[in-house]
């Protein structure tokens, strides 16, 4: 027997051969990493920075600003009854959060390249770690939501919240898992085409029309039928109809909608895994 055959390992590395296999027990035992990358994201983002978090307040609400002036004021788009700047800022929140989970996830592999190709760790570390970090500044631009919302409630507005609110974890985890999903297929695809971050980069912004943010559904609906199915099985649009039917008492709210924006969410969540474990193996050699 050789000397290479008479070694004993305490611990082997292999690729994963079950692309299916999420590998949560791996994570788990990485969970300090996944704490450091989340701390890193927080405070990198904001280094050097004058006002530092307070552009998790800032941006949120100029977007809001802007939308009131152009839709509300000069296109007269109607708001469901609610106060355009408390309709707006309710999509704003949900559609940040998906939004920045999506960009930044699809360049995970590229962005983190020097990392990946000389330390092992789970790689679906990365893209949680982005998940959970932009959890923060969602959860500071909520707290924003619920002044203007408590605002316009003690100012005598018609907002309603009801027991609907009770699924604002479900809401949160569909928004976290379609970003998360799509942003993994989409990293895999980017270790060789490139040109697909660019896609995504103005692809984004513009896929912010085909979902009621600056419109209620009902309007799209009545206004533009030909279009009407195109925003209402958009996946996210369940969630943020949701979102305003609990906490302002307006919106689409649907049963049948909510389980197709799960049913959806969990297709896309499960092949951005297959996607991500098979790519991983091998994606060093690509980017």
């Amino acid at each position: 027997m050789t000397e290479a055959e008479d070694e004993q390992w305490d611990i082997e590395l292999s690729p994963k051969s079950n692309p299916f296999r999420l590998g949560i027990k791996d994570v788990w035992h990485y969970r300090d990493l996944l704490i450091l990358l989340v701390r890193r994201d927080f405070v990198s983002f904001y280094k050097q920075t004058i006002l530092g978090p307070l552009w998790f307040f800032i941006q949120p609400v100029i977007t809001t600003i802007t939308y009131t002036v152009i839709f509300a004021n000069l296109a007269g788009i109607p708001t469901d009854g609610v106060p355009a700047p408390l309709f707006y800022l309710a999509g704003i929140t949900i559609w940040n959060y998906f939004a920045d989970c999506l960009t930044k996830t699809s360049t995970v592999f590229k962005d983190n390249a020097a990392m990946l190709g000389k330390v092992y760790f789970p790689r679906l570390i990365m893209p949680l770690s982005i998940v959970f970090s932009n959890l923060i500044k969602f959860g500071v631009q909520f707290v924003l939501f619920l002044g203007v919302m408590a605002f316009y409630m003690i100012k005598g507005y018609a907002i309603a919240p009801n027991i609907a609110m009770l699924l604002f974890p479900l809401m949160i985890l569909l928004v976290a898992a379609q970003g998360l999903g799509l942003g993994m297929i989409i990293s895999a695809v980017t270790t060789k085409y490139r040109d697909l971050a660019f896609v995504v980069s103005f692809g984004v912004p513009l896929l912010m029309y085909v979902v009621p943010i600056v419109y209620p559904l009902s309007t799209a609906e009545a206004t533009y039928p030909a279009y009407a199915a195109i925003i209402r099985y958009n996946p996210i649009t369940a969630v943020l109809e949701t979102f305003r039917y609990g906490f302002l008492g307006k919106g689409a709210f649907s049963w049948q909608l909510l389980a197709y924006s799960t049913g959806v969410t969990a297709l896309l969540f499960v092949a951005g895994t297959v996607v991500f474990n098979r790519v991983e193996k091998n994606f060093v050699d690509t980017v």
